[in-house]
């Protein structure tokens, strides 16, 4: 307790300023139940205590809030959100009673395949904070067995997420200034954006995808990410969302057979407006190479390979986890050659000195690499390799290198990313210089030329294919097999000589 007392202050007054607060929380037949209660201070400072057990405080005002959770096996099992604003100067008891609780009643003209009640998040917040939704209480439940109890202090927010599941799904989600005596809310069909959420398969580490919304409003509030899962399930699907307008983070999560979280992300937010649709595509082929590039400066050139193969519409910091070699040479020199994994490590960084001008060549062969599971039969993009020529000015000024990256988007595959056997698929070609970090938008820059060709034994042998420039992109026709997979190779030169060749190996099946 004196750690949150000014330092100048004696003895004597801090014990004057200080004071206890116990918080009883009754259920809604009236007994005593056993929660956890959040303590938030004017100043930010947050507590946590078991409702009953007094907790010494410094004077002032409090938030107490909870979620009064009585179990089915207690007949109930329902949710009861409350909160309090405490005035604590010397000892102070309050009590926050589940019985005062109304029932959260959220209404949408839902159609006849939507039969049962929405499940609905919902949590009360710290309104005066910055950020509400990091100082908050809540809980989740079927229509019917979910409470809030009113208070309409200006210093709380509520905030819930309505869900109902049928053929489609349907979200809707709102907040308000305090705790309204009637908390709900009726929303319309017609006032709903839609989301379609397209999952292919046969990229991933794992075949169990789970798919989600999260509200993201333009300013944190009592909604900010409250979840709406879309389907949990084997890829490939698709699935149908319509929600209330605004901003909203899709995610999806992937799952190896053994139950392991393996892989995942989140593409950029997506704000929508009534009557609005979008398509979000998840496990598109090909994956490959994100963002990362080399850094050159202080006479030294170092790399992140931590992004080497992901999925392109998620981005993100990091990719898949992968094990890579990296090698740095000068003519017939080899300056570095270092094997790097970030498994359970943390970001594994190549650094290799460049202590004079002239022509460098950095080469990287990256592997999935997760030890414990097993990858689905057939995975695609199980192998990228960059191998990068570039050429050194000044070895102690600082700058990006001069090399590009390379995005494949095969088009007209299923959703198992397979092209029909002996037919022939145009893959779009994005070349260009990646910022460092999570963007993975490619920074459009002018390439001298750019060629791609594909092979069909696994590297072995490859095949050049016809390749139209149109605007910023090329399209590349190629010519499958009848079996197998199909791995793509592209060469981007500009026009100082430097050229960078990226290879996907596996990038798209035949099916």
């Amino acid at each position: 307790m004196a750690a949150l007392v000014p330092l100048a202050a004696s003895a004597l007054s801090a014990q004057a300023a200080s004071g206890s607060l116990t918080v009883t929380t009754l259920g809604r037949h009236g007994a005593k139940v056993s929660t956890t209660v959040t303590v938030v201070a004017s100043s930010g400072q947050t507590y946590s205590v078991k409702s009953g057990k007094r907790i010494s405080l410094p004077a002032g005002r409090y938030l107490a809030m909870t979620d009064i959770y009585e179990s089915a096996t207690d007949g109930l099992g329902t949710d009861t959100i409350g909160a309090q604003v405490v005035t604590v100067s010397g000892s102070k008891s309050v009590t926050i009673d589940a019985r005062k609780g109304k029932a959260v009643k959220v209404s949408l003209d839902t159609p006849a395949d939507v039969t049962g009640p929405p499940r609905i998040s919902a949590q009360v917040c710290a309104a005066d904070m910055d950020m509400p939704s990091a100082f908050s209480a809540g809980g989740w439940n079927d229509q019917g067995a979910l409470y809030a109890i009113p208070n309409p202090s200006k210093l709380l927010q509520f905030g819930y997420l309505a869900q109902w599941s049928g053929k489609d799904s349907y979200v809707a989600v709102k907040k308000t200034t305090g705790i309204p005596a009637a908390p709900g809310g009726s929303f319309k069909r017609s006032g709903l954006a839609t989301m379609r959420f397209s999952v292919r398969a046969g990229t991933q580490m794992g075949t169990q995808v789970d798919t989600a919304l999260q509200a993201v409003p333009k300013t944190d509030d009592c909604t900010t990410d409250l979840m709406a899962q879309v389907r949990d399930d084997d890829a490939p699907y698709s699935a149908t969302v319509h929600l209330t307008p605004g901003t909203w983070q899709p995610r999806d999560d992937i799952f190896a057979g053994n139950g392991d979280d393996v892989s995942g992300g989140f593409p950029a937010p997506r704000t929508v407006k009534a009557g609005q649709s979008l398509t979000q595509s998840f496990g598109r082929a090909a994956w490959g190479p994100m963002h990362n590039l080399p850094l050159l400066g202080q006479k030294s050139v170092t790399f992140s390979p931590d992004a080497m193969i992901g999925d392109l519409d998620i981005g993100g910091i990091w990719g898949d986890v992968t094990k890579e070699t990296v090698v740095l040479s000068k003519g017939s020199t080899t300056v570095k050659k270092q094997t790097l994994t970030d498994w359970r490590t943390g970001p594994a960084v190549f650094d290799a000195p460049v202590r004079s001008a002239g022509w460098y060549r950095l080469t990287v062969d990256a592997h999935r690499y997760r030890p414990g599971i097993t990858f689905p039969a057939g995975m695609l993009s199980p192998r990228a390799t960059l191998d990068w020529h570039f050429k050194v000015a000044d070895p102690a000024k600082a700058m990006v290198a001069p090399v590009f990256l390379t995005r494949f988007l095969p088009t007209e595959l299923n959703s198992h990313n397979q092209a029909a056997p002996n037919s022939t698929t145009t893959v779009g070609v994005s070349a260009g210089r990646a910022s460092q970090g999570p963007d993975t938008k490619l920074t459009k820059v002018t390439a001298k030329s750019v060629r791609v060709w594909s092979s069909a034994d696994g590297g072995k042998t490859w095949k050049a294919a016809t390749v139209k420039h149109s605007g910023s992109t090329w399209q590349a026709s190629v010519h499958n097999p009848a079996s197998g997979a199909v791995a793509l190779r592209s060469e981007v030169t500009d026009s100082a000589g430097d050229r960078s060749v990226e290879t996907v190996y596996r990038a798209y099946a035949i099916g």
